[in-house]
């Protein structure tokens, strides 16, 4: 069966095995030129190792050297009748310093796999292995499950009712890599198989699977993580209102009645045909943002976005960007796309048609991006912690929302005449909307602080630092801060005054969280109070053990509990959410005391964040956060729940399902 083996620079070979039993592989390369995904430093370097050993299988001699495990299969009994069991022992002798390693070993290290060829007379099997042991490997700098000298793995193998009598021969295919202290081979794939007599006249056998065999089951076929259809309707919906909100933006306000004059008034053709090409200026809006999405999603592949929302270079650059959009919006400076550009694009749509029609919507869109760029960065930082599609829908619904009013008064161009004239109150929103973007900076430096355990933007500062940022535009609407758009005689309106309070009065009631309350919905965004050492915090809840998952599964076997597994994230908002929200109701509170805690991070930059996210990719299939499973004492799945709820009574069944095993 043809395997790849990827080399540090990507580049991918097809070998042609011939199953050779007992020997080592026929091996034949063919270039493929596919690039493989980015993989850890550790698994770079054995691979490395692995090619150069590979290439030099091409003399026998060096091949024979280069076979360290030989396998054998033994058949108890030798013949049964149809629909009985057989156990079937696939030993595996590995010589003196090298070993094998366990079915279960995580990634980036390739696990053995067995699995029994297609035979008619096989109804089932189940396979089983022995104890392996935990010791570190130099070779991947991780703690790992090997075997040395020897492993004998079970198969309990089921035959068919309608196995056709006479002899029959049963094959297992085992899939292993081998290493040394010093290297590591590439991983080979070989074939033992044995003879076994199928008589309607032998007795039926059975199969007693010894002490210490742990049951393997394979994981399931990855699939990509479902997005509920409430969540995603949810923020589609608030990216459409994004698109609608960044109408009344100084940069793109003043532009709807100059454009939508430009279509309604073009001498030539009917008014058919300007709202026609209305609609194609719209389009060209939507083609620009969608486009954003489309290439986010692209670039960051179906593994990637999971991991984005936590990079700390990621979140360092979008800091960086919000500082400068809100230090240009308060009037420090002025971002503007460059002028041959725009003059470009403004000469190419004057020509005309279709195409014409819509690069004056990119043009339109380029330069009302200095007053955009804020939504369309929050909407992508907030979309690709999702997955799937959700950068590209993103963009696509908040285009609709920009674009949508856009026609809507080419249609009916007597609402121009109703809607409000460019002002003072433009002036006004561009020095909020510079305040707010600046308080939204601090969370994406609180990402990168929690990411790197720095503890320099604690929930305390953090809270003063958004306190102030939001009462400053209160202050400023109420006419006792002077900014641009507020003139010293100039009363304070309605709107003016009711707006200005709600900034005020929500600065405030962000207090009682710098002492350890909790805020609700914002404990999402906000640092979590500080923890003390042993991983308890000085909120009041469940008390948690922090990246130990061995001495957590060792705390469950001495207390003869469930372990309830939580994988979660320092940057991820939902994890934030249930722990301050959902653990420390009382029902859940309760239920968790029946279990023990053990939190595993999986997205820092440190040793142990890479060994829990290897864990959770290689037990149960998926890289998301949160994550949630109860085990019982010998790691076996009892339930999983994956991502943020907050229907108590669905998160509750969750938990009683566990603490009732």
């Amino acid at each position: 069966m043809p395997q790849s083996l990827g080399d540090p620079r990507g580049i991918s070979f097809s070998l042609s095995r011939a199953v050779v039993e007992n020997g080592p592989d026929k091996l034949k390369l063919i270039p493929q030129g596919r690039q493989h995904p980015p993989e850890t430093e550790a698994l770079l370097k054995c691979r490395a190792i692995s090619l150069l050993l590979l290439l030099g299988s091409a003399w026998p001699g060096f091949a024979q050297k280069l076979n360290p495990v030989e396998w054998r299969l033994e058949l108890e009994p030798a013949g049964v009748p149809p629909g009985s069991p057989v156990l079937a022992r696939l030993t595996a002798r590995i010589q003196p310093g090298w070993h094998l390693y366990s079915l279960t070993v995580p990634k980036p290290i390739i696990a053995t796999s067995i699995e029994p060829t297609p035979n008619p007379a096989v109804e089932s099997f189940r396979i089983f292995q022995p104890k392996p042991r935990t010791t570190f490997d130099q070779n991947f700098g991780l703690n790992v499950e090997m075997y040395e000298n020897e492993a004998v793995f079970l198969l309990d193998v089921r035959l068919a009712k309608n196995a056709p009598p006479g002899p029959s021969e049963l094959a297992a295919q085992a899939r292993f890599q081998t290493c040394n202290n010093k290297m590591c081979l590439p991983p080979r794939r070989l074939t033992a198989a044995a003879s076994l007599l199928i008589d309607s006249q032998a007795k039926p056998a059975e199969v007693a699977i010894p002490a210490g065999y742990i049951e393997f089951s394979p994981a399931p076929p990855r699939q990509p993580a479902a997005v509920p259809a409430q969540g995603l309707a949810v923020f589609l919906l608030v990216a459409f209102g994004f698109g609608l909100a960044a109408i009344f933006t100084p940069c793109v306000f003043p532009m709807i009645p100059i454009t939508v004059s430009f279509f309604l008034n073009k001498p030539a053709g009917s008014r058919r045909q300007s709202l026609a090409e209305a609609l194609l200026f719209c389009l060209g809006i939507v083609v620009l943002f969608t486009v954003l999405g489309l290439v986010t999603t692209a670039i960051l592949g179906p593994f990637g976005v999971v991991q984005l929302g936590s990079n700390v270079w990621v979140n360092s650059f979008i800091a960086l960007v919000f500082l400068l959009f809100g230090l240009s919006l308060l009037g420090a400076f002025e971002i503007t796309v460059p002028s041959g550009l725009l003059t470009r694009l403004n000469q190419a749509s004057q020509r005309g048609g279709i195409l014409g029609t819509l690069l004056m919507g990119l043009t339109f869109s380029l330069t009302a991006f200095a007053c955009v760029g804020p939504f369309v960065g929050t909407l992508l930082a907030a979309s690709v912690q999702g997955g799937g599609p959700r950068p590209a829908l993103g963009m696509l619904s908040f285009a609709a929302g920009l674009a949508l009013p856009f026609f809507f008064l080419a249609l009916f161009p007597s609402y121009l005449r109703r809607m409000p004239k460019s002002g003072g109150w433009l002036a006004r929103v561009k020095v909020v909307m510079g305040f707010v973007i600046l308080a939204a900076m601090f969370k994406y430096l609180s990402s990168v602080d929690l990411v790197m355990q720095w503890n320099l933007l604690t929930r305390e500062r953090f809270l003063a630092a958004w306190m102030v940022l939001l009462a400053l535009p209160g202050l400023y609407l109420l006419g006792w801060l002077r900014l641009e758009g507020v003139k010293p005689d100039e009363p304070v309106g309605l709107w003016r005054l009711l707006i200005g309070a709600a900034f005020l009065i929500f600065s405030i009631s962000l207090l009682p969280g710098m002492f350890g309350a909790r805020l609700g919905e914002l404990d999402a965004y906000v640092p979590a109070a500080t923890q003390a050492p042993g991983g308890a915090t000085s909120q009041a809840g469940p008390v948690w053990i922090k990246n130990q998952y061995r001495e957590a599964l060792a705390a469950a076997r001495r207390d003869n509990k469930p372990l309830l597994v939580a994988f979660t994230g320092y940057a991820c908002t939902n994890c934030h959410w249930m722990k301050a929200n959902m653990f420390t109701r009382p029902e859940i509170a309760a239920a968790m005391k029946d279990l023990v805690l053990v939190e595993l991070y999986t997205d820092g930059a440190d040793q142990a964040s890479r060994q829990n996210q290897s864990l959770q990719e290689s037990k149960f299939s998926t890289v998301a956060i949160p994550y949630y499973a109860i085990l019982d004492s010998s790691e076996k799945v009892i339930a999983t729940f994956p991502g943020l709820t907050r229907d108590t009574r669905e998160f509750l069944a969750f938990l009683q399902s566990g603490a009732g095993r």
